[in-house]
Parts: C-alpha cells; structure tokens; sequence
C-alpha cells in the first residue's frame, strides 16, 4: 500500500519504518527540512534500538522517504497517518494545533478519497474534530472528495518501540463502520504483525480514543502502586 505520515518524531517514524520494511511505500512528511535532511542521510536523531537500521535499509530499499512537501506525499497514498505532537498546555489539555492543522492541510490538498488515521495521542472527540476541519476545508475549494476519519492509538514504550511495532499485544482500529472499507483496508496494512494470533480489536472512533488514555491510566496505578510498596518495604526494612 501507498502510506504517508504526517509528524516524524517517535511515534511517526517508528510507524513509518516499520511499515516500510514489510514492502509498503511509506512517504514521511515533517515541516523541520533539517530532521528531513538528516532522514535522508539515515541520520534518526533519536536512539531506539533496531530504528536506525530499518531506516537506512528502507530508504536504500526505496520503500521509505522523506519530503516538507505535502502535497506530493497526499497525492501518492491510499491512507494518512497522523502522528504530530499534542503537548500538554497549561492546564493539562492536550493542544491540537497540530492536529487540526494537519487536518487542515489534508482538506485543502486531497483530490481522491483517502482513510486518515489519528496515530496522536488525543482526547475522546477528536477524530470528530479532525472530520469536521476537512470537510470544511472541502466546502471552502467547493469540492467533493471522500474520506473517513479512523482512530489507531500506539501503545509503545522507549526501548522497545520497533519491537512493540512488529509484535503489538494489541491492535485498535476505530472506526465508523466495522464492515467498511476503512476497516478492511486497515485490516489488510496490519495483516504482517497479526499472523500468530488475531490481535486486532475494531470498536467505534469514540471507544478506540479512550482506550489509549484508559491503558495510560492502568500504566499510572501500577506504577504508584510499585512505589507505594517499595516505600511501605524501606518503611519496614
């Protein structure tokens, strides 16, 4: 399949590569030319084991590249990741500027129907957010153009990022439709990573956005629960 990612900062990268080693056409897009530069050198920038090899081998293999030029990369690909930062703001929030930019973009530039897919961490209702601003972009060209808006939140942790890629303990797709082409064509992108046992959950977009913040928050009370013990054991010594 023909793929672009949008944002190639951990998340993004390690999905891009990872999705380029099973013989997908991964097109990255970043707006920093110096991180894309670098890529292309097969310089990462970040240490995760195994993530630099991928790159480099794709890159020579021609299956991975790197362009600021989103435009090009819209126009080849079959489905769209969106995997841009969301840092917290001031109160916590999560801020989508990023992600509702890049739904904008994707509005104004898309000219055949495409599945766009919210890689981001990002609170529950935002894949509606995302829907809306590309479809107003559409109305604003005064065009018609296809699309449905999938939730696909990662669950990697630092150290074993490419391995949590290539051997998920879950996969979650949601989506609008179970029986719809987004979910079929999803199904078949994953099919390398779910041959030994089926790891794929399909659910509503709503469901799929709060459980990436509801395996957060397990991850959260195990570890105050491990810390809580290990001071009750120093208490006691």
């Amino acid at each position: 399949m023909r793929v672009a990612v949008i944002g190639v900062g951990y998340v993004g990268l390690v999905q891009a590569a990872v999705l380029a080693d099973v013989g997908n056409l991964v097109t990255c897009v970043d707006i920093n030319e110096a991180r894309i530069n670098n890529l292309r050198q097969g310089i990462v920038g970040i240490y995760e084991p195994d993530l630099e090899g991928l790159v480099i081998k794709n890159v020579r293999d021609q299956h991975l590249r790197f362009t600021t030029a989103i435009t090009d990369a819209l126009a080849e690909c079959e489905i769209i990741f969106i995997a841009v930062g969301t840092p917290p703001g001031e109160d916590g929030s999560a801020d989508l500027r990023h992600v509702l930019n890049v739904a904008q973009a994707i509005g104004e530039h898309i000219q055949t129907p495409k599945i766009i897919v919210n890689k981001s961490t990002v609170p529950v209702g935002t894949a509606e957010k995302v829907k809306n601003q590309i479809a107003q972009a559409l109305v604003d060209r005064n065009v018609q153009v296809d699309f449905e808006v999938v939730s696909n939140p990662e669950f990697l942790k630092e150290g074993c990022a490419v391995s949590d890629c290539m051997r998920p303990e879950r996969i979650i797709i949601g989506v609008d439709n179970p029986n719809g082409l987004a979910c079929e064509l999803l199904k078949e992108l994953y099919s390398p990573f779910n041959r030994n046992h089926d790891k794929l959950i399909v659910m509503d977009v709503r469901s799929a956005e709060l459980t990436k913040y509801a395996a957060n928050c397990m991850l959260a009370t195990k570890i105050s629960f491990m810390n809580e013990m290990a001071n009750l054991a120093e208490f006691f010594g």
